[in-house]
C-alpha cells in the first residue's frame, strides 16, 4: 500500500512446523513493503499463528489476539494456523478480529489483510476452505536469516494417522511431501547463510515421499534417501529428524542414522502411553513391545544415542493400574528426555466423547509423577555420556567466564570453557561431568595444537 511503511507482528503458538509457516509469512509481507517487528511492538498489523492441539493452545490463541488489540486497537489482526482451520466461526467472532485465514490460504494473506484494511469487506473477513486442505505441498518463501546456529526446514504437511485424540489431521490435511529439488535448494541457502545444523520438520515427517513419484528405477523416495540427500549438502555441519513416528523408523532410517557422519544421534519418536490398552484407544498403530524393540534395534546400532519422546497422561479410560503400567515403561526405556502433557479433550474427535474421563485433579498428579521420572531418566542419561566424544553447536558464549553452550549432537546441552569466537561452531568436545541440565566437557583440539582454554567450567587445570 502506498504512504507510510506499514509495520507487521507476528506471534507464534505451537510446533516447529507453527514456527517455519510464520518465517515464510514474515518474508510476504516483507516483500510487500512491511517491516516487521517485534509483537510487544506498536503495529499496524498482527498476525497469531495459532495451534489447536490442546485447549491452552486455543487459550493461548485467544490471549494473544487480545493483546494485540490492546497494543493498537486501530490494527489489523490476522489469524492464521490450524485453529483458524478446524474452528473458523469460533476465531471469527472473538472481538478484535479482522481477518481469519485457514492452512491453504496463507500465500493470500497479505491480499486479504490489505483488502481488510481498504474497508472492501465486512470484518471479519473469513477465508478458510470447509472440509479437510489437501493439494500439493504450499511452498512459502524463503525467510530471512535470523540465527545462524540451526535452521528448520519444513519437508512435509499433513497427517493421515487420525489419532482419535488429535485434530491435526483436520486441521493440516491430507499428508504431502514437498518437492526434494526445493528441499535441497532450501538447505543450501541456509548453509550458505551460516546455519550449521539443518533440522528437517514436518507434521507426519515419516510419511515424506509416499505421495511423490518413483525414481529411476522404481525406487520411492522416503525420509531416509532425503536424509542422505541432505547429508551431501557442501557446507552442512549436521543434520537433525524432528520427531518420527514409531512405525515410519524403519531400518533404512536407522543405518542412515548410524552410519552418515553428519546426522544427529537423535531420534525423537512419540510413545503416549506404555499401556497397550490406551494405545488401542488412541487408534496409535503399535504396541508397546513394537516400541521396545524399535529403541532395542536403535541402541543396538548406535550408541550413545538420545532418544526423546511425548507421553500423554490421564487418556479416557486410563486406571491407575494402566498409569502404573504407562510410568514402568517409559522408565525401562530410559528416555533422555519427555515430553509430557495431559490429555485435553478436542472436539471433533473420537476421544472427547468417550467415557471414563479421568479427574482433572488426578491428572496433574500423574502428571507430576511422569515428568520427575523423566527427570531422574534425563539426569541418568547425562551421566551415561561421561567419558564420550560430543560435537555442540555453540549457541551461547559468556565472555565474562568464557564459557559455551548448545547442543550436542544427542540433544543434550552441552557446556564447555573456551575461548572467544565460537559462535555458531561445532566443536568437538570430550564429556567429564553431568548434571541435571546436561554435561560439561572439555574442548578437544587436534593433536599438536594448544588446549589453553580447554577446561571443563570448575575443573582445575592441575589436580
Amino acid at each position: 500500500m502506498p504512504g507510510k511503511t506499514l509495520r507487521c507482528a507476528f506471534y507464534t503458538l505451537g510446533c516447529k512446523v507453527n514456527q517455519y509457516d510464520t518465517e515464510g509469512l514474515a518474508q510476504l509481507f516483507r516483500e510487500r513493503g512491511y517491516e516487521i517487528v517485534d509483537f510487544d511492538s506498536p503495529a499496524d498489523v498482527y498476525c497469531v499463528n495459532t495451534c489447536t492441539v490442546t485447549s491452552m493452545g486455543e487459550k493461548k490463541s485467544r490471549q494473544a489476539i487480545r493483546r494485540a488489540k490492546r497494543k493498537n486497537p486501530s490494527a489489523i489482526v490476522a489469524v492464521v494456523g490450524c485453529y483458524a482451520q478446524v474452528a473458523p466461526d469460533e476465531v471469527a467472532a472473538i472481538p478484535g478480529v479482522d481477518v481469519v485465514a485457514g492452512i491453504l490460504e496463507r500465500t493470500k494473506l497479505v491480499d486479504l489483510v490489505e483488502k481488510a484494511m481498504r474497508g472492501e469487506a465486512r470484518a471479519p473477513l473469513v477465508e478458510a476452505a470447509k472440509g479437510r486442505p489437501g493439494g500439493a505441498f504450499e511452498e512459502l518463501p524463503f525467510g530471512a536469516v535470523r540465527a545462524r546456529t540451526r535452521g528448520f526446514v519444513k519437508v512435509q504437511e499433513g497427517c493421515d494417522e487420525f489419532c482419535s485424540y488429535c485434530r491435526v489431521p483436520l486441521a493440516r490435511g491430507v499428508s504431502r511431501s514437498r518437492d526434494p529439488k526445493s528441499v535441497l535448494s532450501e538447505v543450501e541457502k541456509l548453509v550458505r547463510s551460516g546455519h550449521r545444523e539443518i533440522v528437517l520438520t514436518g507434521v507426519h515427517l515419516g510419511a515424506y515421499g509416499r505421495d511423490l513419484a518413483e525414481l529411476e528405477g522404481g525406487a520411492r523416495p522416503d525420509l531416509a534417501w532425503l536424509v542422505e540427500r541432505v547429508h551431501e549438502v557442501t557446507g552442512l555441519g549436521r543434520v537433525r529428524l524432528s520427531s518420527v513416528e514409531p512405525l515410519d523408523v524403519d531400518e533404512r532410517l536407522i543405518h542412515a542414522v548410524a552410519r552418515l557422519p553428519k546426522v544427529a544421534k537423535h531420534f525423537h519418536i512419540p510413545l503416549q502411553s506404555g499401556d497397550d490398552g490406551i494405545l488401542a484407544l488412541m487408534n496409535r498403530r503399535y504396541r508397546a513391545a513394537d516400541y521396545e524393540r524399535l529403541i532395542e534395534r536403535i541402541r543396538e546400532q548406535i550408541q550413545p544415542c538420545g532418544i526423546t519422546t511425548d507421553v500423554m497422561v490421564g487418556f479416557p479410560g486410563e486406571t491407575r493400574d494402566r498409569f502404573a503400567r504407562s510410568l514402568e515403561f517409559v522408565r525401562r526405556m530410559g528416555f533422555s528426555r519427555i515430553h509430557v502433557f495431559a490429555y485435553s479433550p478436542r472436539p471433533g474427535t473420537r476421544a472427547a466423547r468417550m467415557g471414563d474421563q479421568v479427574d482433572p485433579a488426578e491428572k496433574r498428579a500423574r502428571s507430576d509423577a511422569m515428568i520427575a521420572l523423566g527427570r531422574e531418566l534425563m539426569l541418568e542419561f547425562h551421566r551415561s555420556l561421561v567419558g564420550s566424544r560430543e560435537e555442540a553447536l555453540v549457541e551461547e558464549y559468556d565472555a565474562g567466564t568464557g564459557t559455551a553452550k548448545g547442543p550436542g549432537s544427542t540433544y543434550v546441552r552441552v557446556e564447555f570453557r573456551s575461548e572467544a569466537g565460537v559462535e555458531g561452531e561445532l566443536v568437538p568436545v570430550s564429556v567429564v561431568a553431568a548434571n541435571a541440565q546436561g554435561v560439561t566437557a572439555r574442548r578437544v583440539f587436534p593433536p599438536g595444537t594448544s588446549e589453553e582454554g580447554s577446561r571443563a567450567p570448575g575443573e582445575k587445570l592441575y589436580g
